[in-house]
């Protein structure tokens, strides 16, 4: 089971990956009530129709995180926003076996409560390896995600090593 948080979900969307993503897990995927609160905004972004369709489709589950106590402290001891800290409660509570997320804070978090993760760019990365996409296309990806964005110059150049892009 994998639970997604806000930007990893736009920003999978946003590079045409989330549907292959939820396609080819063979688990559940989640989201917590404020990262669909935080995605599903009527006339929102773009990418939004893909998720309600998704969430609609029964393809990705959205749960509540019920210990609001565990949410406000883990929002302060990280300084990350609702829907990250649902994440992370669910987590916590034992809902998923690995957190997706490309907050800082939410990685930082991760690592010292010893919650799996994974990013955008490491979803990519994989579908790549499962020849679910071809070189060419990710490499496209993986450009369209270094322009929406902000990762470190040196993430990039290895994922594209990964693909096999050069450098």
């Amino acid at each position: 089971m994998v639970i997604f948080d806000a930007s990893t979900l736009i920003l999978l969307a946003k590079i045409d990956m989330l549907g292959f993503f939820v396609s080819d897990f063979h688990g559940m995927v989640l989201i917590p009530e404020k990262v669909r609160a935080e995605v599903c905004i009527e006339g929102g972004r773009e990418e939004t129709s893909l998720i309600v369709k998704l969430i609609k489709d029964k393809k990705i589950t959205v749960s509540k995180a019920k210990n609001t106590k565990l949410v406000r402290k883990l929002m302060e001891d990280f300084a990350i926003d609702a829907g990250e800290a649902e994440v992370l409660t669910l987590a916590l509570q034992g809902k998923a076996a690995i957190v997706a997320t490309d907050d800082r804070n939410a990685i930082r978090a991760c690592k010292i409560l010893k919650i799996d993760f994974t990013n955008a760019i490491a979803v990519l990365i994989r579908a790549f390896e499962k020849k679910l996409i071809d070189k060419d296309e990710a490499i496209i990806k993986l450009q369209e995600l270094e322009s929406v964005a902000r990762y470190n110059r040196a993430i990039i150049e290895d994922a594209r090593k990964h693909i096999g892009g050069g450098v």
